[in-house]
């Protein structure tokens, strides 16, 4: 059947339920949020004369979680605009209105009663056909759906998403006996295309399988912690992003969910995984029972395994807890000679070998950990999965993992691996030294590692056949490590430019942050230069944490402390007519960023023909804050379209102050709907991407179109209206005033008035229209002026040394 989701219920507004509800509000879904109604009434609202009776007081709590969830940083919703799209109520008023919904999420307290109490209401009202799904993580499926009608149980099952929804890619699909097959289709699809998910189908296991094998790893660390004597400040810089986790590792992940959430999770595990080898390692380390009665849960006591606390000159620091004694002292540096070689390695498979290869205390750590994590995952095929890949994509979008356990037991060499397994002397409870059969079956099969890149397309090894067959989906997506090595047409030390086929090529950056110099200017000219004569359109992006932090601002530091204006105003002047070319080359140019979109890297965006940018992109040109304006066409660019937003029933200056607001304050978008907002995107010329691993096939798909349409190169602009003096009296008034204010210093004001010269079109006296060229020339002469200025100077290496922007 076809299936639209137009509307979505969410029962429970606790810390998932209105954060769910928020992130179902950013695909544009309507939403009706409920949770119960208030048994007592707050001394605030008896002095306000409310009764429990008042509508008010009755959806207080839905309310109250909606406000505390809006308030949370970073924010579940895209933008505040789309709050309007979630309308709450309470169980009692409002649960008739779940007929008109086509999807019905609970996400109530973690007690099977409580949930079979409110799916009682729920088969009441709801409309037959209606998608049911529980957010559980730990209560069998199949229990909450015993005694159900047969369309109640035919549309129902678990859906587990991870906290905090909007920003962890996992949500677990856990299916019963009698879920339809189309409805566990659908709701894949919906999760991967919709919701922009990384989907794991489970079986109904205990923990399933996210939390399952994470909270695994993490109590396996917290039992070998005592006998190799580590410190938590040692674990967590081993276990953190060296090994290719997050930055917040092993402990300071503890914090973050909750010492209590952990206790919970491994005692249901010790509860109800009575026949898994390894259950011991769910018994909780002495120390961790003692935190959880000390109360000591992390963030939300204020202590755990750190604890913010007060030096003597009043400077806030922050200790950790020594594991013996259970008192808190200063954290002590962390060194290790395999920390250091591994730093050398970007490509994270190479350094996982480097990693296992050390000698010290992390080397010990990563092969005391990793060994029994390969046992245990290779045991829990066919348990909790018939597909070890699950197991990793769960780990990746829900622990954060770069690669998960079979990809890391694939880059140690799977056959080599087996011997050390057996070889560990720090045993875990459970471990014997011996992985599941079907690993040997897969070597016996002449298959030497658990994935392979086919003619592009990623396969894994199928324990049926015993061969390997393409991973589900694998062949919609493009991922540029898969084709580098087939596919690379040209390159240079930050630039890769691969053939996508179709007439499509990529430009891929390379460098640290993928930061622009010299070598990404000489790459994308080039790509352009090979597009225009070989193919049909070009696609500007890549696989990196980030898309870019902007100019290589060390070059320009060195350029300007030299005094080499020459050579700098040559720079400039290159990256300008680079972004030029992006906007008036011969063919179409689609620019696809993600993440952290900064600086030279948005004004790329900005000059391209589309761009086709992922959900959580954080967009913005914050020049400002290294002593400059944007000089590579972002100034001129902002100019450009408050000119064409100009009528004449309008004051012009406010259009103007907007956006010069915009570049003065340094905003960057908290996602990629703020950055519309904003006005870095304009409208028709860009789309979203929900899902990361979509965004450069949809990126492709777009540069086709273009291309298929007829694409026909523009004309440079030279009907740009400036206001000249009219506007810049405004922008001298105003930087005058912050700076008698003291809002600004006096750096800020030199630096906003030069980008009101700019943006005004310089000493012009009377409203006037000027080319593109024109406010580049200017825009490259206030930069390399501001590039002369100590100040700017002490800014740019104040962010190259402390990474932060400096008030001076």
């Amino acid at each position: 059947m076809n299936r639209n989701i137009k509307k979505v219920a969410v029962l429970g507004s606790g810390v998932m339920g209105s954060r769910i509800a928020c992130h179902f509000a950013n695909i544009g879904v309507e939403v009706l949020l409920l949770d119960i109604v208030p048994r007592e009434l707050l001394p605030a609202e008896e002095a306000k004369g409310l009764t429990l009776q008042s509508g008010v007081v009755r959806n207080r709590i839905v309310n109250s979680s909606l406000e505390t969830a809006l308030k949370s940083n970073p924010s579940p919703i895209f933008s505040k605009s789309y709050v309007s799209r979630i309308k709450t109520g309470n169980f009692e008023d409002n649960m008739k209105d779940i007929g008109a919904c086509d999807w019905i999420i609970e996400v109530v307290v973690e007690r099977l009663d409580i949930k079979k109490a409110v799916f009682d209401q729920v088969e009441e009202h709801r409309k037959p056909g209606s998608l049911i799904t529980s957010n559980t993580s730990g209560i069998p499926i199949h229990l909450m759906a015993a005694g159900r009608t047969d369309d109640f149980k035919a549309h129902f099952c678990g859906t587990h998403f991870f906290n905090p929804p909007r920003y962890l890619e996992l949500l677990e699909i856990i299916p019963t006996a009698d879920t339809r097959t189309d409805v566990v289709d659908f709701l894949t699809y919906f999760g991967d295309k919709m919701l922009g998910k990384t989907v794991v189908l489970c079986k109904d296991t205990p923990a399933f399988i996210g939390n399952r094998i994470g909270v695994y790893s993490m109590l396996a660390i917290t039992h070998l912690v005592e006998g190799m004597e580590l410190s938590i400040e040692e674990v967590d810089k081993y276990t953190g992003p060296a090994m290719g986790h997050p930055k917040s590792a092993t402990f300071r992940t503890a914090d973050v969910v909750g010492l209590d959430t952990l206790v919970n999770v491994a005692n249901g595990l010790m509860q109800n995984a009575p026949d898994d080898e390894a259950k011991d390692v769910f018994q909780l380390p002495a120390y961790i029972t003692k935190m959880a009665e000390n109360k000591w849960l992390g963030e939300k006591t204020k202590q755990g395994f750190y604890k913010k606390d007060k030096d003597d000159k009043g400077n806030t620091v922050i200790l950790s807890l020594d594991l013996k004694t259970l008192t808190y002292r200063e954290q002590s540096k962390v060194k290790s000679s395999t920390l250091e070689v591994t730093k050398q390695e970007e490509d994270i498979r190479k350094r996982m070998k480097a990693y296992e290869q050390g000698t010290d205390k992390a080397a010990a750590l990563f092969r005391a950990m990793h060994y029994p994590l390969f046992e245990y995952v290779s045991r829990r095929v066919p348990e909790i999965t018939d597909d070890f890949y699950r197991i990793d994509d769960a780990m990746r979008a829900g622990f954060g993992w770069e690669l998960g356990p079979f990809e890391v037991w694939d880059a140690l060499g799977v056959r080599a691996t087996l011997k050390k397994i057996k070889a560990e002397e720090k045993r875990l409870p459970g471990q014997t030294g011996e992985v599941a059969s079907w690993v040997h079956d897969m070597l016996d099969a002449g298959c030497e590692s658990f994935y392979h890149i086919i003619e592009g397309v990623k396969h894994y090894y199928d324990l049926a056949t015993k061969s390997y067959k393409p991973l589900p989906g694998a062949s919609d997506l493009i991922v540029l490590d898969h084709i580098r090595d087939t596919k690379t047409i040209w390159k240079n030390s930050g630039v890769t430019i691969l053939d996508l086929g179709d007439g499509i090529i990529n430009c891929e950056f390379h460098t640290k942050m993928n930061t622009i110099g010299g070598d990404v200017i000489q790459g994308i000219n080039k790509a352009i230069d090979l597009a225009e004569k070989d193919f049909r359109g070009l696609v500007i992006t890549n696989d990196g944490k980030n898309f870019s932090a902007g100019a290589n601002i060390g070059m320009i530091f060195m350029m300007a402390v030299e005094q080499d204006f020459d050579e700098l105003n040559m720079a400039v002047r290159m990256f300008q007519n680079t972004a030029m070319r992006i906007r008036y080359s011969a063919i179409p140019v689609v620019v696809a960023p993600f993440q952290l979109t900064l600086g030279g890297g948005c004004e790329f965006a900005m000059h391209a023909d589309f761009v086709q940018l992922h959900a959580e992109t954080y967009m913005g040109l914050v020049e400002f804050g290294v002593g400059v304006i944007p000089g590579g066409g972002g100034s001129k660019e902002f100019a450009l379209r408050a000119s064409d937003e100009y009528r004449p029933d309008q004051i012009v200056q406010n259009t103007l102050r907007e956006r010069f607001l915009t570049i003065g304050q340094a905003k960057v978008s908290t996602s990629a709907v703020e950055a519309a907002e904003l006005g870095y995107l304009q409208k028709g010329k860009y789309a979203i991407t929900m899902n990361r691993k979509r965004l450069l096939a949809d990126a492709k798909a777009k540069a086709v179109e273009l291309a298929d349409a007829g694409y026909i190169q523009p004309a440079p602009r030279n009907d740009i209206k400036v206001l000249g003096n009219q506007g810049l009296g405004i922008v001298y008034v105003g930087a005058s005033s912050m700076r008698a204010g003291n809002y600004i210093s006096d750096h800020d004001k030199k630096i906003s008035e030069k980008l009101g010269w700019v943006m005004c079109g310089g000493n012009l006296s009377a409203p006037t229209e000027v080319s593109e060229q024109y406010l580049l020339d200017l825009e490259r002469k206030a930069f390399l002026e501001l590039c002369s200025e100590r100040k700017t100077l002490e800014r740019i290496q104040h962010m190259l040394t402390k990474g932060k922007p400096l008030r001076n």
